[in-house]
């Protein structure tokens, strides 16, 4: 009966894994499939007939199987897992005795029990290939940043308390960095929890997916300021997390929203006001329903003398006004008494969306100053009574930066939706869209542009906030500098004054072959400093088996792909790194004094296949949002955009997906990259392997020496050495932590780290809503 059973099975794969490998070699893939069927299949017919040839024939497979791994991938032992796993599996039931016994060996009369000498020695090489494998690390680089102190007095931007956090980037630089050092890189792994608090603010079961908790809270003198993904603004006292006020501003539900989150508030004090007067502190609160609110930042009360009756309404000057469709998701800036503000527009709903307009409104009284729409960039001053700004125009999502002293704010600017298609754009859009603008801050006008990526076709935007740190050139002079992360794994280290590349950028050549109606620029931008990974090919796909490594192998070859930069097409066309971004909002961090940063980059790919409109399901079939069908009424095309897994739901390219790096900015060199984050709550049982997973939000960095950060998908806020990157400290965490922390002196004088962890639903982390501060003992 053993024998029978096995054989079947040795059979059935040998039919299933030579199907798919004669599929596969007909796409021009790998030849190995193919003849491991027929492995498979002679093992099964010997088997069958009770042959010790069987043994010889599977004992040949063994070793061949290994040969071909190592030749495509080396001795890396998460991509052999899938080559290997289940042959050398199979090899060692064929070596026991309830199966050697019952074959018989040459000639058919001899009855002794065959000898399994040979399976068992190619079984023990795969195996000790294996062990040897699981040592070594081909994908990390080991070395150290520089630790140098290259500049003694820093310039971390507006003058604030050593102890303070008050602004989303800490200042106005947006350099993530604290000149805290209590905890430091000999004492972190003592730190403890300190307090935790919940805010009440849960995902809903009629919320959008992407409900998440991504805020960074502020802290000045002894109060931390924050939102919940429904705009809720609450005060907690810093030192013990007691609630001080909460302001809910009642944005109720709408379902087309892509998102439903606050990634944080802004503080502003009014220097030319007493102390104890009303609203004489402030903390404005962006919304969801697209709004802007002021509140006194004393007892929450609203502050009725901004805007009307202490709000803005910032759909006003749109042509068109879909509810749901534009809101903020970032905190403004706050600089040169004034308030700056974009806004996010749904990604590919519609042709007839709201404008990507930057504005900057009278921090105090609410009154628009100045307006800079990128597909009407020359008309800066008020937008006139009965006039509207540009539909669908590139739009600002994330945070900005600025410089006072050269009176520039730097806007990270995204794509016109639809981000897939090209058609129609104009003369502005195509210059502006996917870069970096530095606008005056007194006029708003345009004073120069970086772009990362031409005619983007891939939903490109520049994610994040640029950090502004001041860089020692070789000659000892000081060159003012910005640090831009973008999705595709580049980072533009750029002169803030005007634009131009500190780090050398050069145009490379880039794939063609769009849709009839549009077309793809020929060349495209490169930074020197990049983690833009290399080129996916076939032997990258993976799977936790042969089966679902196949048939990631097949839809590999199924799909466009020319490398970084293949357009759209109605095949299905693979985008890596993804619009999820090697680097997202969570942005990196830098630390002013050393001269190098700390980030973390993901890898992920995507598919992008776009739908005629006549092959679009009808309204209300599918719902919109950024995974699945992206509708783009009005447009000729939809797109259908998801993340390229296998059968099994996981990444079809091998791990590691996700790392922590550090380069440093004067030079370009990385110095290290390892791998970041477990499995643990990715998988059914927590099992702790250290595969390197994918995570959004973003770290800070300290004066101790030390980079904090959580993001990753498994359940845990983890602390490295900066100068090596390796881990110190880690804690679990009651849900996902896909939020930036932050650390503030205390009234006790203790050095506190606060991260916010409520989960993120595209992703799929646990939710939640705790605020969760830390401390040494």
């Amino acid at each position: 009966m053993i024998i029978a059973v096995t054989s079947l099975v040795l059979a059935a794969l040998g039919l299933v894994i030579g199907g798919g490998g004669v599929w596969l070699l007909l796409l021009g893939g790998s030849w190995f499939y193919a003849v491991a069927g027929i492995f498979f299949l002679l093992t099964a017919i010997f088997l069958w007939r009770r042959s010790a040839a069987a043994l010889r024939i599977y004992a040949v497979f063994v070793l061949l199987a290994l040969l071909w791994a190592i030749w495509e991938v080396g001795l890396d032992w998460w991509a052999l897992l899938p080559r290997g796993g289940i042959i050398i599996l199979l090899g060692i039931w064929l070596s026991m005795p309830w199966i050697t016994r019952a074959l018989r060996t040459e000639p058919e009369h001899t009855r002794r029990s065959a000898s399994a000498v040979p399976l068992v020695a190619s079984v023990a090489i795969a195996i000790v290939a294996a062990v040897v494998a699981m040592f070594n690390d081909p994908h990390t680089i080991d070395g150290i940043l520089p630790t140098d102190v290259v500049a003694q007095n820093p310039n971390l931007g507006e003058e604030t308390k050593t102890g303070n956090w008050p602004a989303y980037g800490r200042t106005e630089f947006g350099q993530r960095y604290s000149p805290l050092d209590q905890i430091n890189a000999t004492n972190v792994a003592t730190l403890k929890e300190a307090w935790r608090v919940q805010t009440g603010d849960m995902k809903g079961p009629d919320d959008v997916g992407e409900t998440t908790y991504e805020v960074t809270p502020l802290k000045i003198d002894d109060t931390l300021y924050l939102c919940t993904p429904h705009n809720q603004a609450i005060a907690l006292e810093a030192t013990t997390g007691k609630e001080r006020w909460r302001f809910d501003p009642k944005v109720g539900l709408n379902g087309n929203r892509q998102h439903q989150t606050c990634r944080g508030v802004s503080y502003y004090r009014d220097a030319a006001a007493a102390t104890d007067a009303p609203c004489s502190q402030r903390v404005y609160l962006p919304t969801s329903d697209a709004r802007l609110i002021a509140l006194d930042a004393t007892n929450g009360q609203v502050c009725r003398s901004f805007g009307t009756n202490g709000e803005l309404h910032l759909e006003q000057g749109m042509k068109y006004d879909p509810a749901g469709y534009y809101y903020s998701t970032s905190p403004p800036l706050i600089v040169n008494n004034k308030i700056i503000i974009g806004g996010a527009v749904n990604d590919n709903y519609s042709t007839t969306e709201q404008s990507g307009v930057i504005r900057a409104f009278d921090v105090t009284t609410g009154a628009l100053l100045w307006n800079w729409d990128s597909g009407n960039p020359d008309q800066t001053a008020p937008l006139p009574q009965g006039q509207t700004y540009t539909t669908n125009s590139p739009n600002s999502w994330s945070v900005f930066s600025a410089d006072p002293a050269l009176g520039l704010v730097y806007i990270p600017l995204g794509n016109k939706v639809p981000d897939q298609l090209g058609m129609g754009r104009s003369e502005s859009v195509e210059k502006y869209a996917s870069s970096v603008v530095a606008l005056d801050i007194n006029t708003g006008a345009a004073r120069w542009v970086r772009q990362t990526v031409h005619h983007d076709l891939w939903d490109m935007d520049v994610p994040a906030q640029p950090s502004l740190i001041d860089l020692t050139a070789k000659n000892g002079t000081t060159v003012p500098a910005l640090v831009a992360p973008t999705k595709q794994g580049d980072i533009y280290v750029l002169d803030r004054r005007n634009g131009e590349p500190i780090l050398p950028v050069k145009e490379v050549p880039a794939p063609g072959g769009t849709i009839p109606e549009d077309h793809a620029a020929p060349t495209q931008p490169v930074s020197t400093l990049r983690f833009n990974p290399p080129p996916l090919q076939e032997r990258d796909m993976w799977g936790l088996t042969l089966f679902d490594q196949l048939a990631c192998r097949i839809e590999f070859h199924q799909y466009r792909y020319e490398g970084r930069y293949t357009p759209p097409s109605l095949t299905g066309t693979i985008v890596y790194p993804g619009n999820f971004g090697t680097f997202n909002w969570g942005s990196i961090a830098v630390d002013p004094t050393r001269q190098v940063m700390f980030g973390m980059p993901t890898y992920l790919a995507f598919i992008s296949k776009l739908v005629p409109r006549a092959e679009v399901p009808p309204k209300g079939q599918v719902k919109g949002s950024e995974q699945g069908l992206n509708r783009n009424e009005g447009a000729p095309y939809a797109v259908i955009l998801k993340p390229f897994l296998g059968p099994l739901q996981i990444p079809c390219q091998a791990p590691p997906w996700g790392y922590v790096a550090g380069a440093d900015l004067r030079t370009g060199q990385i110095a290290y990259k390892h791998k970041n984050g477990t499995v643990y709550d990715m998988t059914p049982l927590p099992l702790p392997f250290k595969l390197g997973v994918p995570g959004i939000g973003g770290p800070i960095i300290t004066k101790g020496g030390v980079a904090f950060l959580a993001a990753a998908v498994d359940n845990y806020f983890r602390a490295y050495d900066l100068t090596t990157g390796k881990q110190l400290w880690e804690a679990r965490l009651p849900a996902g932590g896909q939020a930036t922390p932050m650390t503030y002196t205390g009234s006790d004088n203790n050095q506190y780290v606060v991260l916010v962890a409520g989960g993120h639903g595209s992703i799929g982390t646990k939710a939640g809503d705790y605020v969760i501060a830390y401390r040494l003992p």
